[in-house]
């Protein structure tokens, strides 16, 4: 079978089962491909095993015995005779492969995951192959086929994705995955962090040796900037967790966001809550406009609700902060999502459709996921955390809190009802209140050392990301003499150093 036909025949098994499996297509043919030698090797011809799975006492089909070499220390290779899985066809062998990584929980990276690099290196990590470079070869194969083509479901076109013609810079970046692997369905703000132009910003971007970047970059005087194609996915909204596995909402992270999302930075205040210009702002809703108006998106929707995170019919805006410890768009830009939506609509010509933004009479099923039965404690941190008269942003004001601890006696789409009756608190903003807050953790053992992983880790004047950014933590290893809880009961560690504070959520404790 020629290569082509060979790519036709598992790039189409591997779409069609990744429907179900949510593992990757690209990665599925290309394994196929490095593990079968496009289905010539042994195993492919008489078991019809593409994967080189191995059996084990779990299997209970057909088996084959051959030589394989491993390398167990990185660098050498043993030869061994091991049995492997065999099938009836490549059809079953696809299927097995998709079984094999659900059922392991080592494989959970895996699982989901929408960006082909994340996967490849996911895979290898997990230990599915001993050779050093094998998700390097994976990723070869991926972009020299064009296997990503076989990401995207059959039958879901991907839009024309034209640029902004309200582009007045542009500076592309070499960080971005191309192309996109889903369809532009969503939009994402973030605030830059910096009263920069789009020139500086997309700057920026383009000469950073850390992994991040956005589509487009809204400076302060109003300019615009383009430091990625549409038609490629950003770096911009991921997060991991303390064990270095994506953040995940109903299953999607930051990077499978990104691949559906138009992403923008707007130049902000470096401080709390992260303002930006009237330029910035009025610049912001022209481009998000001409965005929707080139994509499709025929009518913004904001509920605030990170329950809807996927559900583009009922929510098509999303924010950074559900998918990393970040406080990012600020409060500024968060609080202006149901006014941005409503003035985008109006330009849309879509405002007066029945379905309005920030419309929480009828709330979803799960509003209370994450949080814990009422009535439950909250202890809200700042002095000025507004009383809304109903569960949305667009509810009128009532009144503040003050800082103490406060009863609620129900949960809708992130807000708590107080139990006073005095009104609605946003719950979900670690930076003014935290869920049973005042329930005080034993005191940590410390010092201790940790290892960084990470190349983009902040280290912040004090205990949470409502502190300033002192500077970037270099990977490595670092002792923690201090422990402190930050803003949504995050755990923050003091560096020994004195250079600040990190977050003990992104790296190792050794």
């Amino acid at each position: 079978m020629e290569q082509k036909q060979f790519i036709e025949k598992i790039g189409g098994l591997a779409r069609a089962d990744m429907e179900k499996s949510g593992i990757l297509a690209s990665l599925t043919t290309a394994q196929a491909i490095l593990e079968s030698a496009w289905g010539t090797s042994e195993l492919a011809v008489n078991a019809n095993a593409l994967f080189g799975i191995k059996a084990d006492s779990r299997w209970a089909g057909k088996v084959y015995s051959k030589d394989t070499k491993e390398c167990y220390d990185g660098a050498n290779y043993t030869t061994i005779t091991a049995l492997f899985r065999a099938y009836g066809s490549w059809e079953e062998s696809v299927a097995d492969h998709s079984a094999f990584l659900l059922a392991a929980s080592r494989y959970a990276a895996v699982v989901g995951e929408r960006d082909y690099k994340a996967a490849c290196k996911a895979i290898k990590a997990a230990g599915y192959a001993t050779a050093p470079d094998y998700a390097e070869k994976l990723v070869a194969l991926i972009e020299k086929y064009n296997l990503h083509e076989y990401d995207i479901a059959e039958g879901k076109e991907q839009s024309t994705m034209s640029e902004s013609p309200l582009v007045t810079y542009t500076n592309l970046t070499k960080n971005r995955t191309s192309p996109r692997n889903h369809a532009i369905d969503t939009i994402t703000i973030h605030c830059y962090v910096g009263q920069v132009t789009a020139k500086q910003g997309c700057d920026f971007f383009a000469t950073t040796p850390r992994e991040v970047s956005a589509n487009y970059v809204v400076g302060k005087d109003g300019s615009i900037g383009q430091s990625v194609s549409e038609k490629d996915r950003s770096w911009c909204s991921g997060g991991k967790d303390a064990n270095g596995n994506p953040i995940r909402v109903n299953g999607i992270s930051g990077s499978d966001n990104d691949h559906r999302a138009i992403t923008i930075e707007v130049a902000s205040d470096t401080t709390h809550p992260y303002a930006v210009t009237a330029a910035a702002y009025a610049a912001l809703i022209d481009l998000v406009t001409d965005i929707c108006k080139r994509n499709g998106i025929k009518k913004l929707l904001w509920q605030g609700n990170k329950s809807l995170v996927g559900q583009v019919d009922k929510q098509n805006m999303t924010v950074h902060r559900w998918f990393a410890n970040k406080a990012c768009p600020g409060d500024y830009l968060y609080n202006k999502h149901a006014e941005i939506a409503a003035e985008v609509n109006k330009r849309l010509g879509s405002a007066g459709d029945d379905q309005e933004n920030a419309d929480t009479s009828n709330p979803p099923d799960d509003t209370t996921a994450g949080f814990p039965a009422v009535p439950f404690t909250v202890k809200v941190i700042v002095s000025d955390l507004n009383i809304r008269s109903q569960p949305s942003m667009s509810g009128t004001i009532k009144g503040q809190t003050g800082k103490g601890v406060f009863t609620i006696v129900e949960v809708r789409n992130g807000w708590g009802k107080l139990k006073s009756g005095a009104g609605w608190i946003y719950l979900e903003n670690p930076e003014y209140c935290t869920v049973n807050g005042e329930t005080a953790a034993p005191a940590p053992s410390v010092p201790y050392t940790v290892k960084v992983d990470v190349s983009d880790l902040n280290i912040r004047k004090g205990p949470g990301t409502n502190y300033a950014v002192a500077q970037v933590c270099p990977k490595g290893v670092y002792t923690i003499i201090q422990e402190s809880q930050g803003p949504g009961a995050s755990a923050w560690g003091k560096l020994k150093s004195g250079a600040g504070w990190v977050s003990l959520d992104y790296v190792k404790k050794i």
